[in-house]
């Protein structure tokens, strides 16, 4: 027994003793191949799955790495069952092998002819497979090489993909590090250069990093390795338009160079910004606007937040497996449970950088993370007890015990920038009025949303009320404080991305606050724990406190 912080279980379950000295150094190392589940103050519970395993060794961890790993840092004696379970489950991934034959084209290779007898009977597999080869090498209908992939998977055989990519349409691409209309000469971070290298030594695949670490310059750099036209797609208008300042002041690309589709224009140009909304439009029950993927020889396309990719884009990806796919995200987790298709069809994780990494080198401003919990008032908690089940939550999020406390957090940080966000609109409207603070919502125009953002960056405007169009790609680097009122249930990815705003490092290197306001003995509370998951995986531990440390002693009442 080493006395470490590890209790490895032979269900598959890692419980982390947070108060250990060698935690930190154990969260770290079991980082790229087990999955959070749960974070309570002193003992974290990790799991390991199959495509936590696939994702570590198509990164380029071994078995014997994770055995090692785990045997290290575990108090007792590791399960030997478990041991053999995790190397015969990464010892599942890449024999199969998707492969270029000069003489047959696309092919399915094995280098244990036994799996390739068993995946070729499963009916999971009709019509996608052609004729065989030999014994080890059967052929491939080039349509299918993403649902392949995507099927084999579901059968617990990952294939290696090996096939290659086509180059695109060449198009010069550099990027411009000497500085570009009177700029100051920059240069790639370091943590960025290796995640460009990583993704291109794989080909294709995602790259994970926190909020404000800079993903749009890991993208940019990856587009100056294709040197090739580029579709990029995005969560909206004003990250696309973002996305085009980025490029044309940090690459030699020209806004000429630059077209945009969205709802808005349909330009197709040799670098070209689509949002995900306009993509799965639909008219008539088709979606019109698709025919983009085929529009040009694209050398590569761009995910951007690629863990909200949208499900008709996923089935159109899989027709793309010839081109170089790139993925950016700060957090791989989906609530819907498709981060398999992501690695099938995108690629698997080919980078990840933990926050406080990042937070340590000074790049992400180091945050606290705030949980403030308000009683609900007689009334509410009696609206709320005879509500129906699917009502509770929006009424334990919407309560209106909650305006106060937002308003003291205001007024407690009120010189700097503040970001109120929410996710019901009524709700939103109401802290507009009680905050006399304007609001960004999904109705509110792209010219209007783009008045305010520069007005907050500027620091004319101190706060800003905004709905859920807040949760991603909008730069707002000055942002200090993020007050949380509402969220989507208990989405973990949405409590990244909302922390993420207040991230970007500030000019004078001060701390970032990020609030959850939250209703207790409600449902309310038990999905702020769900929500808070991911970011206890990254190191962020979050204080929990009650309004009236908020608000003040009450006064005492006067007969």
């Amino acid at each position: 027994m080493s006395g470490g912080p590890l209790i490895v279980q032979s269900d598959k379950t890692l419980l982390l003793e947070i108060d250990h000295p060698d935690a930190q150094a154990c969260r770290m190392a079991i980082a790229p191949f087990a999955e959070l589940e749960r974070s309570p103050e002193h003992v974290h519970t990790y799991r390991l799955t199959p495509l936590g395993l696939w994702n570590a060794r198509a990164a380029g961890h071994d078995a014997e790495g994770v055995v090692d790993t785990l045997i290290k840092y575990s108090r007792y004696p590791v399960p030997h069952g478990l041991l053999v379970d995790v190397a015969e489950t990464m010892d599942r991934y890449g024999r199969l092998q998707l492969a270029n034959d000069p003489a047959h084209g696309l092919v399915l290779r094995a280098l244990d002819r036994l799996v390739l007898v068993e995946v070729a009977k499963s009916k999971k597999l009709a019509g996608m497979l052609g004729d065989r080869i030999d014994d080890d090498t059967i052929q491939v209908h080039p349509s299918e090489r993403g649902r392949l992939k995507q099927a084999l998977l579901k059968l617990g055989w990952p294939a290696e993909d090996l096939a290659g990519y086509v180059d695109g349409e060449a198009h010069p691409i550099e990027l411009a590090e000497a500085g570009k209309d009177g700029r100051k000469p920059w240069t790639l971070r370091s943590y960025q250069r290796e995640a460009v290298e990583a993704f291109w030594a794989g080909g294709s695949g995602v790259v994970v990093l926190p909020c404000g670490a800079g993903k749009t310059l890991v993208g940019a750099a990856a587009m100056a390795e294709a040197k090739a036209t580029t579709l990029i797609l995005v969560t909206n208008t004003v990250a696309g338009r973002q996305w085009k300042r980025e490029l044309v002041a940090r690459t030699s690309l020209t806004e000429d160079e630059i077209g945009e589709y969205s709802g808005e224009r349909k330009e197709i140009r040799p670098v070209t910004i689509a949002t995900y909304q306009v993509l799965t439009s639909r008219k008539k029950g088709a979606f019109t606007h698709l025919d983009l993927f085929g529009a040009r020889d694209w050398g590569l396309v761009i995910y951007d937040e690629v863990h909200l990719l949208p499900a008709p884009i996923f089935r159109f990806t899989a027709d793309l497996q010839a081109r170089r796919r790139l993925g950016l995200t700060a957090t791989l987790v989906r609530e819907d449970g498709r981060e398999g298709d992501v690695f099938s069809l995108i690629g698997p994780k080919r980078y990840d950088a933990p926050w406080k990494d990042i937070e340590s080198q000074g790049w992400i401003a180091p945050a606290e993370c705030t949980e403030v919990r308000v009683t609900l008032t007689d009334a509410e908690r009696m609206t709320y007890a005879t509500a129906e089940a699917e009502e509770r939550y929006r009424m334990a999020a919407t309560a209106r015990t909650k305006l106060p406390v937002v308003k003291a957090l205001v007024d407690r940080h009120k010189g700097d920038q503040t970001l109120v966000i929410g996710a019901y609109i009524d709700q939103l409207h109401q802290l507009g009025e009680y905050l006399d603070a304007p609001i960004v919502q999904g109705s509110t125009t792209n010219k209007e949303r783009e008045r305010l953002f520069d007005a907050f960056r500027s620091g004319e405007l101190r706060t800003l009320v905004i709905s859920k169009v807040g949760n991603f790609s909008i730069d707002l680097p000055e942002a200090a404080v993020a007050i949380q009122v509402s969220g989507t249930f208990g989405s973990r990815q949405e409590e990244a991305q909302r922390l993420g705003r207040v991230l970007r490092p500030k000019s004078d290197g001060r701390q970032a606050h990020f609030y959850t306001v939250v209703s207790r003995d409600t449902i309310d509370t038990e999905y702020a724990a769900h929500r808070q998951r991911f970011l206890a995986e990254q190191g962020y531990a979050y204080t929990i406190v009650d309004a009236d440390d908020v608000l003040g002693p009450k006064l005492p009442t006067v007969d």
